[in-house]
């Protein structure tokens, strides 16, 4: 039988705002802003979470395939970026078009329009709808990859991989985690932490299928093999997902400015922003690095799959501490040791080490991009949940579009990744520290879960 948990049930194991979702018109005692007052605003009621049963497993296997034809096959770019290198911009020198900001774009277009949609298609799940949406991306992303086959030069590839494909995967994967979020209470980390694997699985297969089949099929096939993929995985995501929570129009139109009363609220938007200014770093030039100090590019492919392969065992050990000890609490650290990653990165310079740096950067940056929206779900009601994630993926949104760029321009500046991984690794580093300051706001102490 389904085990049924409610917000009260469950709200002596839980972040501190979810004590507030059970009953919101008690007068408030303590004015202080932050996540108690955002919840404060919403009427009364009790909302059951199932936090099981086949039905809402059945959503997290449909949003694991959404994330594995979003994020997945957006985190392939690299396997792409070197076969256009190779065959299609053969004008370019081969370092160039890894190094040259504008030849960034194509990867952080798709990166920050997989975020950036969010804020609309969220706001469509509050308000009750998702499937057309939905399915209207389902088929921008097979498309894309479809006219992707037959792309020619460059601002083709910008249009349909980056633009097109970026913009139905944000259709996609903005309601996502919304909706998970219908389901799960208690089990909510480890449920969102088996959703992020999906996009670990895609960007590991996605990439080492292309490069296999690129030499015995062409570039047009593989890309027709990729449409397939996707069309399979969207296929179970359109059956299987469904909001479970009744439509609400909670005040405040499409962005809701005053959700940024919060200081807690508005300092994690902008950690998400700067941290996505240095986190894909590695992953975007890890193999560029690997080719520089001397290894094969036939290997140095290899080691952003290596690099997402790692990433999975991380989502879900992140996904289960997080419901035990609070998500940003397993993240501060975590995204701590990312960021030593990322200074010590271009100081590898044989395959071995190279191995081991994108193992234990797949690892530790899985925290992070996995575990980022969870917090969100605490610091308002679950009728605006969907507007939230909306807005915090806008903000991340801008450092995935500018971070990689800003790398490549710093490499062109300084002829090394040095410079690089000082720039990417600091960032992280300052984000780390604007989510303790958001952990500090609502707890009012340095230490306690959240």
């Amino acid at each position: 039988m389904q085990n049924s948990r409610s917000v009260t049930a469950a709200s002596t194991d839980n972040l501190p705002s979810l004590k507030n979702q059970t009953s919101f018109n008690h007068e408030r005692e303590d004015k202080k802003e932050g996540i108690d007052e955002i919840a404060s605003r919403a009427p009364s009621v009790e909302i059951n979470f199932p936090d099981g049963g086949t039905r809402a497993w059945l959503v997290v296997c449909g949003a694991m395939c959404c994330t594995f034809s979003t994020f997945g096959y957006v985190n392939a770019w690299g396997v792409f970026q070197s076969y256009y290198t190779s065959n299609v911009m053969r004008d370019i020198s081969p370092s160039s078009i890894h190094v040259q900001p504008i030849r960034s774009w194509i990867g952080s277009i798709q990166y920050a329009l997989v975020f950036l949609p969010g804020l609309i298609a969220g706001r469509l799940l509050d308000l009750g709808h998702f499937r057309f949406p939905f399915l209207f991306g389902s088929i921008l992303v097979v498309v894309s990859c479809l006219i992707t086959a037959e792309c020619k030069k460059y601002w083709h590839f910008l249009l349909c991989q980056g633009i097109l494909t970026g913009i139905g995967s944000g259709i996609c994967f903005g309601p996502t985690l919304g909706i998970v979020g219908h389901w799960f209470l208690v089990k909510r980390g480890l449920a969102l932490g088996m959703v992020a694997v999906g996009s670990s699985i895609g960007g590991t297969i996605y990439p080492i299928a292309a490069r296999q089949l690129m030499p015995l099929i062409g570039f047009s096939w593989t890309m027709r093999v990729m449409a397939l993929i996707s069309m399979v995985m969207l296929s179970v995501s359109n059956l299987t997902l469904k909001p479970r929570l009744p439509p609400k129009d909670v005040p405040g139109g499409l962005f809701n400015v005053r959700v940024f009363r919060s200081p807690a609220f508005t300092i994690y938007c902008f950690a998400t922003l700067v941290a996505f200014l240095g986190i894909y770093t590695v992953l975007t030039y890890i193999n560029t690095s690997a080719v520089l100090v001397g290894v094969s590019p036939d290997f140095a492919f290899y080691l952003v799959s290596i690099a997402n392969a790692s990433s999975g065992p991380g989502r879900i050990a992140t996904g289960i501490m997080a419901d035990k000890f609070g998500p940003v609490n397993v993240m501060v650290p975590m995204t701590l040791a990312s960021a030593i990653m990322t200074f010590g990165w271009p100081y590898a310079h044989t395959k071995g080490s190279l191995i081991v740096v994108a193992i234990l950067y797949g690892f530790t940056s899985s925290s992070f991009v996995s575990a980022l929206n969870m917090p969100v779900f605490a610091l308002g009601e679950m009728g605006d949940v969907g507007r939230r994630l909306g807005t915090v993926m806008m903000f991340t949104a801008v450092g995935a579009l500018c971070g990689p760029p800003i790398s490549g321009a710093i490499f062109r500046s300084t002829g090394g990744f040095n410079a690089v991984s000082y720039y990417a690794g600091s960032v992280i580093v300052v984000a780390t520290i604007l989510m303790a300051t958001t952990r500090y706001l609502i707890l009012r102490r340095f230490w306690g879960k959240f």
